[in-house]
């Protein structure tokens, strides 16, 4: 699914990628009012790509027709795999950006942030990486997420924002063996157990991956109300580097 706030260049990427007029696309925001599936199935790849009405804060939603757009929207990114988050350069990440975010986050979807019309932005040879730190710092905790800085308009890395997708679409059905899971994990453990509670020692015996839709894995231990989220997202971002879940919450 395509998604962001309006006007950031969602249905002109969609038109981009299958090469015809599929979507609308006018300066004015807010031109696209139905989710519209299109069946993509070149270069070896075969899926949907959904384009989105905008999400935009309710207080400035005024009419019904634009409320079922945002409902619709909202359901297509329950029903997707991927989104591709799409952000204006030039608007930067408002609190609007980061409700659609949380929801991509709380749905477990895979995501992949595209920094659209990066050409209109006055750049150097660190605005990439100043950029990137900027977005981190906006979507922490969850910041193993794929970045493309894109033109949709100047036909610029707009397929490597496809090629990420696919990624992040593997990284998400992605199964890790037990095995591997426990010889990573387990002597990472010991060097860095977790932090005694009130004379209290957890210990962590076994790790396996759950056989869900969405990557999850259950540590089985002996107190398990005494391990802290910073020492659950110690072991998540050892298990990030080990075994590539970027873009997979």
């Amino acid at each position: 699914a395509i998604v962001g706030q309006p006007n950031v260049g969602k249905s002109s990427l969609l038109n981009m990628l299958i090469g015809e007029e599929r979507s609308i696309v006018t300066p004015m925001a807010g031109t696209t009012r139905d989710t519209i599936h299109q069946r993509y199935n070149k270069y070896g790849h075969d899926f949907y790509l959904v384009d989105t009405a905008g999400l935009r804060r309710k207080a400035r939603v005024k009419e019904d027709l634009e409320y079922y757009s945002v409902l619709r929207s909202i359901r297509a990114i329950e029903d997707c795999d991927v989104c591709i988050f799409m952000i204006d350069a030039q608007q930067g990440i408002h609190a609007q950006d980061m409700a659609i975010f949380r929801l991509i986050e709380k749905n477990m979807k895979g995501a992949v942030i595209v920094v659209n019309k990066w050409d209109l932005m006055e750049k150097d040879n660190s605005s990439v990486n100043l950029f990137t730190d900027y977005i981190h710092k906006k979507i922490a905790p969850f910041t193993d997420v794929p970045i493309v800085f894109t033109s949709v308009m100047e036909k610029q890395r707009v397929f490597k924002a496809l090629e990420e997708a696919v990624h992040v679409y593997e990284n998400r059905v992605k199964k890790i063996k037990t095995s591997a899971l426990n010889d990573f994990l387990l002597p990472i453990i010991e060097n860095n157990p977790p932090p005694a509670i009130k004379g209290k020692y957890v210990k962590i015996k076994y790790v396996t991956q759950l056989p869900t839709r969405t990557p999850q894995f259950a540590f089985f231990c002996n107190l398990p109300q005494y391990v802290n989220e910073s020492y659950r997202r110690f072991l998540e971002n050892k298990m990030r580097e080990k075994f590539d879940f970027a873009g997979v919450p």
